[in-house]
């Protein structure tokens, strides 16, 4: 093998190796509104958002959204001495009340246009 070839086969492994970039809270936050009312994203009873449909973007709106929610769902059970579990649902019974006609909640496992 030479040493161009060692080089190629280097920067390749590299490559494949560095993760892609998730997307930040800020872009997650700036898109939010627009993916929702586009009907890509959702809010679901377990306080998290979701993908209405296989969506690329949506998905990483959804992750990075959720991994802040997660976080201060966790802050919220802490400080109050309760399971994650119980903050979920009460913040997502919150979030589905207040979705906006013409947007996607989840009920009962399926999407559904408030």
């Amino acid at each position: 093998m030479t040493i161009y070839q060692r080089i190629a086969a280097l920067l390749l492994t590299m490559s494949l190796s560095i993760p892609a970039f998730a997307m930040s809270l800020d872009e997650a936050k700036n898109a939010l509104d627009s993916a929702k009312s586009q009907g890509l994203l959702g809010e679901t009873p377990s306080g998290y958002l979701a993908p209405v449909t296989p969506d690329t973007r949506a998905r990483d709106i959804a992750e990075a959204i959720n991994d802040a929610r997660r976080e201060a769902y966790t802050g919220i059970a802490q400080k109050n001495g309760i399971a994650v579990s119980k903050v979920e649902a009460v913040a997502g019974q919150k979030a589905v009340e207040k979705t906006p006609a013409g947007q996607y909640i989840e009920m009962d496992g399926r999407w559904v246009k408030k």
